[in-house]
């Protein structure tokens, strides 16, 4: 930042947007918040900035004259108004994450960042365990809930980041470490426009990285690493030299290794991954390759998978009931990381629906039906993915679950339980976004879990 004192707006009063305004004011920057909403919670935030002379503006948000930078929530689109009319002002529009990268004192502690469709809040809390297994002082930070901003000058010293595709779209000169696309899928097309800015937002991690880390098994990751030299795969199969992946029960390394043609490294065993599936070995690789990239010992990798504690409403086993086992996994919400949950299942009774963001269900819909027993449907977007079972699982019965309460999700678990049989897994696996029917897709999934210990109660 510059040192004369500027006229920076921050457009939004959420988490990473009071951040910004504290750490800009901190640094003695004239800070003008706008927030459009005119609750308790924005008032308490405002009465704490105004305390450290940021000005908050309630209503419908209008560019202030002077204004020489904005810096916005990532929630806020590029077609937004106050964005819109800053781009045609000629003022620079970057996020919270961008702020951050700008803001370090040397010497700054190196970032290890990764974004990707699915499993980023998974695979950085895995890098953060095996970085602190090593006796390194480090944090997880970014779109894991931690602002980026509170952490850069703070006594680390390494970042574990997980960007969101929002976040990098208003970020342009971040140079981590290392970086790694954990995998790439249709999300959030809503929000982007299309596939292909979605796909150009997670591109922008890899653009200043001093290693790119990439999933071998995903077309999508494997692409955007392409024009890179420094790069490191991981893959669920055999690894290649230069690759990170499995052999019978083990991760193995043959990237960082003294001869990657001839030799490699144990890292750590399949059961040392949990909860297992999958999908969560492929996070603990793509940990592990970025944890290898900063020099993180083998020992100190399979240390941390053992000591890490997986985040709620996650691949979660709720209970067993009449032996059936009912898993929340509330946090796919979107129609990749269902995929990757169904995947872990061979006779799955799917509690499925929400918003859906504009993606396409069908290709998840034709893989997974080999495994469906039932399907039980809530939420908005719920006709949507009916109708994709009747094009591509005809004969699997589906139950349509009716109304927007809370309260909905009691007869959700009544339908699961009946379609049921012993040894299936109703697996709550939505697909769509939460905030149809709940604050968050945590809500969700505590409903859920709620409602299956009804259940068992009985």
């Amino acid at each position: 930042m510059d040192a004369e004192v500027v006229n920076v707006v921050v457009a939004g009063l959420g988490v990473s947007g009071a951040a910004a305004a504290r750490a800009l004011a901190a640094r003695g920057e004239r800070v003008t918040v706008l927030e459009s909403a005119d609750g308790e919670r924005q008032r308490a935030t405002a009465a704490g900035l105004a305390e450290l002379g940021v000005e908050v503006r309630f209503g419908e948000p209008a560019l202030p004259a002077g204004t020489s930078l904005l810096v916005t929530s990532p929630g806020w689109r590029p077609t937004h108004p106050l964005l819109v009319a800053a781009a045609d002002a000629g003022v620079e529009v970057i996020g919270e994450v961008e702020l951050a990268w700008r803001l370090r004192q040397e010497p700054a502690a190196p970032w290890l960042a990764l974004t990707g469709t699915n499993g980023k809040t998974t695979a950085v809390r895995m890098l953060t365990s095996m970085l602190s297994a090593a006796g390194h002082k480090a944090v997880a930070v970014g779109n894991v809930g931690v602002p980026i901003v509170e952490a850069v000058d703070g006594p680390y010293d390494v970042l574990a980041v997980e960007l969101s595709s929002f976040q990098l779209h208003w970020s342009s000169t971040l140079a981590p470490r290392v970086a790694a696309v954990l995998n790439v899928a249709p999300d959030h097309i809503d929000w982007h426009g299309s596939m292909e800015e979605y796909a150009a937002a997670k591109a922008r991690i890899f653009a200043g990285a001093g290693t790119v880390v990439y999933n071998a098994d995903d077309a999508s990751s494997s692409h955007l690493a392409e024009p890179y030299a420094a790069r490191v795969g991981f893959t669920l199969a055999v690894p290649r030299p230069g690759q990170l992946g499995v052999v019978e029960d083990l991760l193995v390394d043959r990237a960082f290794v003294a001869d990657p043609a001839t030799s490699a490294e144990e890292l750590a065993c399949l059961a040392d991954v949990r909860p297992f599936a999958p999908h969560n070995v492929a996070n603990a690789l793509a940990a592990a390759a970025l944890a290898r990239a900063y020099g993180v010992p083998p020992e100190a990798v399979r240390r941390g998978l053992r000591e890490f504690t997986p985040d709620p409403h996650r691949i979660a086993h709720v209970a067993r009931v009449g032996e059936v086992d009912y898993v929340d996994d509330s946090k796919a919400t979107n129609p990749h990381a269902a995929a990757a949950s169904l995947a872990a299942y061979e006779s799955i009774v799917w509690i499925a629906g929400g918003q859906l963001k504009g993606a396409e269900i069908d290709d998840l819909v034709r893989q997974a039906a080999p495994r469906l027993r039932g399907a039980v449907l809530l939420g908005t977007d719920r006709d949507v993915i009916r109708r994709a079972l009747a094009r591509h699982a005809a004969n699997v019965p589906v139950v349509d679950v009716p109304g927007q309460d809370t309260g909905v999700m009691d007869r959700v678990v009544a339908e699961a339980a009946r379609l049921a049989t012993p040894g299936d897994t109703v697996l709550l696996a939505p697909a769509g976004a939460s905030l149809d029917m709940f604050a968050s897709y945590g809500a969700r999934g505590e409903a859920f879990a709620q409602a299956v210990r009804r259940l068992a109660a009985r």
